[in-house]
């Protein structure tokens, strides 16, 4: 038992050596980490920016001396006119271009009560003019209801009669339930990294060492190849599983430099959170290591195994995305891996109680094939095609 150990504690530390001795090729599978948590930053304060702070916006004008109330009222929204616009901020305004056209006869169709066509003009394809012209449209329509009750106030008309039901809406959701963009950019993102961090090791550990002939090598020694197939998806996943340690560290860091209450939101990652989130992902970590042993090993060469093993970074991305446009849920994908963590990650975000029995099976079968993968790569590993590369 002694001797078995020490083999494999030998294939273990050769791993990591091999593994850990290009310092730079380590830094980029971690880059995501680090990457992550400041993008959600620099993402969010954006979006607060936008849509909370009512930043300026700048708009030509064409009209104005005819509705000067609308006008006061768009201003007093921080809508202003172009010429007004500062120096530095003056070619993106040009380039983004919303023009508002008062038609002359605006005086003469509001006294006599008739409909008066106001033209907001701008490329409504543009993502970040989504916002400003959001707000410009709500302007005018509260501004049009405004001049629309007074009306029938003039004719006597109670305005209380175009609003016989008043709906008060009573969100029960938590703060933390709020932050659905922060929740599944970071469900996503540490999928993501569980996948992509230990990638580059995974080939290299793969068929990387196949054409340097290493795998055959150590093949010809007195040891198992289901010790090998451990060694080394222990070595690919520890990648991983730091990534996912770091970024979780830096994101619950990085809140710290967001206002979420401005949104009506609150976020945090505490010790118990982040404890459970890494008892949740560690065995994606393992199953994305021996995926991508397995696939790298049946390439017939490095380039092969990197294009093959490449595309397993579509896996955790599409089975999140596709179950947000799903409406009811199967009840089995609370169990299956990744789909499962990530319904699981979306209730431990929302600050709801973790339903265990989910978590435990979930855990279970994803261990389950993380053992199937090994010992079916392990029983590959002796045949001759595999090591070999052959047709």
């Amino acid at each position: 038992m002694n001797a078995s150990i020490r083999q494999f504690n030998a294939l273990l530390i050769k791993e990591f050596k091999e593994a850990y001795r290009d310092k730079r090729a380590l830094m980029v599978a971690l880059s995501m980490a680090f990457f992550v948590p400041v993008l959600m930053v620099i993402v969010v304060n954006i979006l607060i920016a936008k849509n909370v702070d009512n930043p300026a916006i700048y708009v030509h004008f064409t009209g104005t001396e005819y509705a000067p109330k609308l006008i006061k009222s768009l201003q007093d929204k921080n809508i202003l006119a172009f010429a007004d616009v500062p120096n530095e901020d003056k070619r993106q305004w040009q380039q983004q271009s919303i023009e508002l056209i008062i038609p002359e006869h605006y005086s003469e169709r509001m006294a006599q009560g008739k409909v008066i066509d106001i033209i907001l003009r701008a490329d409504f394809t543009e993502q970040s003019l989504a916002p400003p012209l959001r707000r410009i449209d709500g302007v005018i329509q509260k501004h049009s209801l405004e001049i629309g009750y007074k009306r029938l106030l003039v004719r006597g008309i109670d305005t209380k009669l175009l609003q016989p039901i008043a709906l008060q809406i009573q969100d029960t959701a938590l703060p933390s339930s709020n932050a659905m963009m922060i929740s599944i950019m970071l469900g996503i993102s540490l999928l993501l990294v569980a996948f992509m961090s230990g990638l580059s090791i995974a080939i290299d550990s793969s068929a990387g060492e196949r054409e340097r002939n290493i795998l055959e090598m150590l093949l010809c020694q007195p040891v198992s190849t289901l010790k090998i197939v451990l060694a080394k998806m222990t070595c690919v996943s520890s990648v991983s599983v730091l990534s996912i340690a770091i970024m979780l560290s830096l994101t619950s860091f990085a809140t710290n430099f967001i206002d979420l209450s401005k949104l009506g939101m609150s976020f945090n990652i505490d010790l118990a959170t982040f404890s459970v989130l890494m008892l949740l992902l560690i065995p994606i970590c393992f199953f994305a290591a021996i995926l991508q042993l397995f696939f790298a090993f049946q390439a017939k060469s490095f380039k092969e195994a990197q294009a093959t093993v490449s595309m397993l970074i579509v896996v955790p991305t599409t089975i999140p995305y596709a179950m947000m446009f799903m409406d009811s849920k199967p009840a089995w994908l609370n169990y299956a891996p990744i789909a499962g963590h990530s319904l699981l990650m979306e209730d431990i975000f929302k600050g709801l109680p973790i339903d265990w029995f989910a978590f435990a099976a979930t855990t279970a079968i994803t261990v389950a094939l993380i053992a199937a993968l090994v010992v079916i790569l392990s029983v590959r590993l002796k045949s001759e095609k595999v090591v070999m590369a052959l047709s």
